[in-house]
């Protein structure tokens, strides 16, 4: 019986082809606009997590304070009120995994005949552990690198491009400011970070070599800032209070004092970051969404004319036997047909438009089995809401009233 009326519901839909083409086209680009749609954010949420995932998890960096000269207030960093053994301090308490004082700057790199200007990160091999970073090849330096004051370096993969080309790096001589590094590993690739730059544009260096033999130090022992990881991200309020009543101690502040620190938690921002991602793709998936509830008033629109159009049709079937429920049901179909064939074809022009936006812009798109079934309820959902009415209103006809209409 169901074949039946599919058959007749095929037939009905190719007696005007041009209306019904027509009909499915604004399901055909609802559907493709929401496959689109879900594709792009999805694809940007993923960028996100795998930018958070390339910083590191569970982070806080403390940097140094500010400073007032004259009336003069500098920025963060100014003064430099954090020291190596503020470090190691704060690794000491409860609920923190890793610690690295860091001792950053910039300089001209010189190889043979290859210069090129990077960032140059001082630091304890915990830095690695910190930011979640593998050595690719050869090996990290290590404690007693940073307590010999070693010319030794670690080379982040757009550098070590610039500097030595194809060349393997490891085991090669460059020269920062003048003074011979060893290159012990080269870093694996990050990527760019959440502020833009170029992750692997750097070079790490041993802290106390970058204090003393690179970039000197104003005050003996004194870093920029401190990166600290904690072992959870539940655990992360409690640390954070921790860290800001161990340094108060230590530098001597008194209550009602502003601190000489401040502290930032690189985990809230990025989550912040993550969810605003989230709430972009939802609502590019509403908005496309849209244009699938305009496809069904058009489904709708043209129920009711087919239904005008057909209603001695209906008199005749209701004269021969067919009951409410048969009448029903053939309307129906003819609407769920009609939004299924546009829904299956929007699937391909949604998916295709995803790969072709990929592949002319580099966006990463991410097409998941779970928005194409998202696309193909909600469209099979819109074709049964608003295909019911009229098929409804056929159904209620009256027989006698119907073989009379002209």
């Amino acid at each position: 019986m169901m074949l039946i009326m599919l058959g007749e519901a095929w037939r009905a839909m190719g007696a005007n082809r041009l209306r019904t083409l027509l009909t499915m086209l604004g399901m055909v680009i609802g559907v493709g606009a929401v496959v689109l749609m879900m594709a792009v954010g999805q694809g940007a949420q993923y960028a996100i997590k795998q930018t958070i995932a390339a910083m590191g998890s569970n982070l806080f960096v403390l940097l140094s304070g500010s400073s007032t000269a004259g009336g003069v207030r500098s920025g963060g960093g100014g003064n430099l009120t954090l020291t190596a053994s503020d470090a190691e301090a704060i690794a000491e308490l409860p609920g923190v995994q890793a610690v690295a004082p860091i001792h950053p700057g910039s300089a001209q790199i010189v190889y043979g005949p290859n210069n090129w200007n990077t960032s140059i990160i001082g630091s304890t091999p915990s830095y690695l552990d910190a930011r979640s970073w593998p050595i690719s090849t050869g090996a990290a330096f290590t404690n007693s690198d940073v307590r010999s004051a070693t010319r030794v370096a670690l080379i982040g993969k757009t550098a070590a491009q610039n500097l030595f080309g194809d060349d393997d790096p490891v085991g090669k001589t460059i020269r920062i400011r003048q003074s011979p590094f060893v290159i012990l590993g080269t870093l694996a690739a990050k990527g760019q970070g959440m502020d833009g730059r170029d992750q692997d544009d750097t070079i790490i260096i041993p802290l106390t070599t970058a204090q003393r033999k690179v970039f000197g130090s104003q005050v003996p022992g004194s870093v920029r800032m401190v990166m600290v990881q904690t072992t959870t991200q539940e655990i992360m309020p409690i640390v954070e209070k921790s860290m800001t009543e161990l340094l108060r101690q230590r530098h001597r502040i008194r209550d009602g004092m502003d601190n000489d620190f401040s502290l930032r938690n690189l985990t809230a921002a990025a989550d912040s970051a993550e969810e605003s991602t989230r709430v972009m793709s939802m609502l590019l998936g509403a908005i496309a969404s849209v244009s699938l509830l305009v496809g069904g008033i058009g489904i709708m629109n043209i129920m009711l004319v087919s239904v005008t159009e057909r209603t001695r049709e209906i008199g005749i079937r209701m004269a021969i036997g067919a009951r409410q429920k048969d009448i029903l049901m053939q309307f129906l179909l003819e609407a769920i047909v009609i939004s299924v064939l546009g829904c299956l074809i929007g699937l391909l022009l949604g998916i295709g438009s995803a790969l072709l936006t990929e592949s002319l812009t580099g966006t990463v798109v991410i097409i998941s089995a779970n928005s194409i079934l998202v696309a193909f309820s909600v469209a099979a959902t819109v074709g049964i809401f608003f295909g019911y009415y009229p098929a409804r209103k056929a159904a209620q006809l009256d027989p006698i009233e119907a073989l009379r209409y002209q």
